[in-house]
């Protein structure tokens, strides 16, 4: 049986978890529309795949202008942000454990 499930509201939000692994949607709200903090996990990689929409993908050595249908991946350890348009919509997939007590947040 096919399951499917939406998500319209504003932030992320975690769609299904099977295995290891975990897939979300992330959508524009306050803390993705702009660049005021960043933050790395420390176990997993992470994968950004734009569906609509406009975003830009920073780490602190470059910011990369995502393309629709493009797949982005920001290796484990590496600090990261992305900033959306308010018509966005990002595939997000990670790690199934990652969570705070294994991510670190910078603010600035």
């Amino acid at each position: 049986m096919i399951e499917v499930r939406k998500h319209t509201a504003e932030g992320f939000k975690v769609m299904t978890e099977y295995g290891e692994w975990k897939v979300g949607i992330l959508r524009y709200n306050e803390r993705f529309s702009r660049l005021g903090e960043m933050e790395r996990h420390l176990l997993t990689d992470e994968v950004f795949v734009l569906v609509s929409g406009k975003a830009t993908l920073y780490t602190e050595s470059e910011a990369v202008e995502m393309e629709q249908g493009s797949v982005y991946t920001v290796p484990v350890g590496v600090w990261h942000h992305i900033v959306v348009s308010e018509d966005a919509s990002v595939v997000v997939v990670e790690n199934r454990n990652t969570s705070i007590e294994n991510t670190e947040k910078k603010y600035f």
